[in-house]
């Protein structure tokens, strides 16, 4: 079988399109119904995880997703020094041969001399170049981009007053999900003045995640209007967005991609978010009368809450309820933890194969993640563990070694296996 999940249908628009931090999860966002990809390179990224894809490695990406009618766009959004150009535009010209779809670029020398070195691929413009306005991005479009990644500073109004503006063939893509940075359009200095990590080049330090303390030498008397505690304050840690509620207004206001944010996060973390905003578009398209009302099931809508995450805010989609910072803790929101994928099931014994990732033990409750349908629940039993040779075992703790689970629910292979961690 081609795919996995084979009901799975892809959208040219609206689109969902997910991150990657590597060749696997790549197929897993595609796998979990992302209409389209995007990942770096081992440089030009805005992303310096060693995970990052070879060439190799895209020639693969490209042939994967091909296959299942989705795209990969490849990040070369970094601002590069005149030291780096060459070698940079040789690297498009790899990237064009290979098949990308688009690359992302936000230095204007890197969109023209893309035009030339890659001149079948897309060229989308990064929010990195901070567009806010229609002028910006019909100048883009005049030169050569067939989409632009709006700034994520911008309310539902100027994306309406962009779309109204622009020609119906440039492509708008905004953020909607995940990690926001506090810096404009993520043009950040703080990483590489405190740590010499150059955020612009995708070395960031995220120092502005870290704890600050505000101490005035010469003035020790006068009142600074900030919360000071003895433990610190996180005065730069700004909260995650998450739009999935708004999905019908984000694209009622002409947004042609939604982009979900998270290179640098896990499979399970790009499955859950892709799976679920790819839900969202699916039920506001396929609504019988376009006039109605969009109503989530309550699971769909508890999806974001599933995946590590910080606070979350809408961004600055709605000026009455701007995103802000959460100044008491850095720390990650987890209560969910990925514990193994399904690798199939015997219908007749009832055993669940699985690969593990994580502990299971007896009477523990499992969620079972399948792309287009409420996750699948199944308690684990008092007895019913077996290792890989079928043989009893108290309980599943050894990563990555397969086992059986015995499980009335018939559950397909590919599905990801999760269980909360808190209740």
């Amino acid at each position: 079988m081609l795919e996995k999940f084979p009901n799975v249908v892809r959208r040219a628009k609206p689109e969902v399109l997910a991150p990657a931090g590597s060749l696997d999860t790549l197929k897993i966002a595609v796998d979990f119904g992302a209409d389209a990809v995007y990942c770096g390179g081992k440089a030009f990224g805005m992303r310096s995880a060693p995970k990052n894809l070879s060439l190799d490695d895209f020639a693969q990406a490209v042939e994967y997703a091909h296959a299942r009618n989705a795209r990969v766009f490849v990040t070369c959004n970094i601002l590069p020094k005149s030291s780096e150009i060459k070698e940079m535009n040789e690297y498009m010209g790899q990237l064009g041969e290979i098949g990308v779809d688009a690359l992302i670029v936000s230095d204007i020398g890197v969109l023209m001399a893309a035009r030339e070195v890659a001149p079948n691929t897309e060229i989308h413009i990064s929010t990195q170049a901070g567009i806010t306005n229609y002028q910006a991005a019909n100048a883009l479009a005049s030169l050569g981009a067939s989409r632009v990644v709006l700034a994520r500073e911008l309310d539902l109004e100027a994306i309406r007053q962009i779309r109204a503006n622009v020609s119906p063939e440039l492509e708008i893509e905004a953020f909607v999900h995940g990690s926001m940075c506090m810096a404009f359009s993520g043009r950040c200095l703080i990483s590489q003045h405190v740590t010499g990590r150059d955020a612009n080049h995708g070395d960031c330090a995220q120092s502005c995640r870290w704890k600050y303390h505000v101490v005035e030498e010469k003035r020790p008397n006068q009142f600074i209007p900030v919360e000071i505690t003895d433990e610190g304050t996180y005065l730069f840690n700004s909260q995650d967005m998450n739009l999935l509620p708004h999905v019908p207004e984000i694209l009622d206001a002409g947004i042609t991609s939604l982009k979900i944010e998270g290179r640098a996060k896990s499979a399970y973390y790009v499955a859950a978010m892709a799976n679920a905003y790819k839900q969202a578009v699916n039920a506001y398209l396929d609504r019988p009368d376009p006039n109605a009302e969009v109503v989530y099931p309550h699971w769909l809508l508890e999806e974001p809450y599933k995946v590590t995450h910080r606070e979350y805010s809408t961004g600055f989609y709605y000026p009455e309820n701007p995103a802000s910072e959460s100044i008491v803790s850095g720390a990650y929101i987890n209560e969910w933890r990925w514990v193994g994928d399904v690798l199939g099931y015997d219908s007749e014994a009832k055993l669940l194969h699985i690969k593990a990732k994580n502990k299971i033990t007896p009477n523990m409750t499992l969620e079972f993640l399948v792309p287009g349908i409420a996750p699948i629940e199944c308690k684990v039993p008092e007895t019913g563990l077996l290792d890989a040779k079928k043989h009893s075992v108290e309980l599943i703790n050894h990563p990555t070694k397969e086992f059986y689970i015995s499980c009335e629910v018939e559950v397909p292979a590919g599905a990801i296996i999760r269980t909360q961690t808190r209740f």
